[in-house]
């Protein structure tokens, strides 16, 4: 599996499909696993590289969110102790999540190695600010809901690293797929997150490249920003500049089709929001 980025503690993974990052950090006496993902050998990879990089150290598997491509590698880790939050553990759409799972397994004929579950949590995140202490790192969660209801930020300053699960990608606008006044509320803590953690330097997102800078990070929430603006006029009080607007920040992130197919799911998201 491809490597995208490495320092000498972290290791970012990089998956064939949607540019999907999984990430392995070294916390000395532990280890660390990120959202493994998507192919049978992609998360074989991450594993033997667990096994061999990381051999006899206690492993933590941190869930950033429910999306079925990030929880599919869960049971090649179930040795691990799983952190979430407190939405994902105790969530209703379990047994929808896994059928995702299997559906995608059944349309291109993909066995594997390990059962289909859905994570069982043991360090439950419900609020922000909760720390973990692990091999002498704090880490530092923070909710972040919007994308989904369950999502999850990860700070560890020791490390200047911020892993930010489908949030504040360089590759993709913001995809609303629970509430569209969550995600505006989880861009806004972003920003107090970056000015409280003076040291952060880099960003894993959930899909696409790592920020390396404190600059490139405040440009992406700078982006997210607008575009959440911008679809809000757009959609609320149909201002037709603003959606050229928006048709033009989209495609500096690409010239995919499924990013505006992904725009236009969300004007629906935030339609929904103004008729309640």
């Amino acid at each position: 599996m491809k490597i995208s980025w490495q320092t000498p503690e972290v290791t970012v993974f990089e998956s064939s499909l949607y540019r999907t990052t999984s990430t392995v950090i070294d916390l000395r006496d532990s280890v660390m696993i990120v959202d493994p993902n998507w192919l049978p050998k992609e998360i074989d990879d991450i594993f033997e590289f667990v096994q061999t990089e990381h051999r006899n150290k206690k492993q933590f598997l941190l869930f950033t969110h429910s999306d079925y491509d990030h929880i599919i590698g869960y049971g090649k880790f179930r040795d691990a102790v799983v952190i979430s939050t407190d939405v994902l553990a105790q969530s209703q759409k379990k047994e929808a999540v896994l059928k995702q799972i299997i559906d995608f397994d059944n349309e291109f004929y993909i066995s594997r190695s390990y059962p289909i579950l859905y994570p069982v949590t043991d360090i439950m995140i419900v609020k922000d600010m909760e720390q973990l202490e692990i091999g002498g790192f704090d880490i530092i969660f923070f909710k972040s809901p919007g994308h989904t209801d369950d999502g999850i930020f990860a700070i560890i300053p020791q490390l200047q690293l911020w892993i930010a699960g489908d949030y504040l990608s360089n590759i993709e606008m913001p995809f609303i797929d629970h509430s569209f006044e969550a995600y505006k509320n989880t861009v806004l803590k972003s920003e107090e997150i970056l000015k409280t953690f003076a040291d952060i330097r880099y960003l894993i997102p959930g899909h696409g490249d790592v920020a390396k800078s404190r600059h490139e990070i405040l440009t992406r929430i700078k982006n997210d920003t607008t575009y959440l603006e911008l679809l809000e006029l757009s959609t609320m009080h149909h201002d037709k500049d603003a959606e050229i607007k928006i048709h033009h920040l989209i495609s500096q992130y690409s010239a995919n089709p499924t990013l505006l197919a992904a725009h236009y799911k969300n004007k629906e998201m935030v339609s929904e929001t103004a008729r309640l």
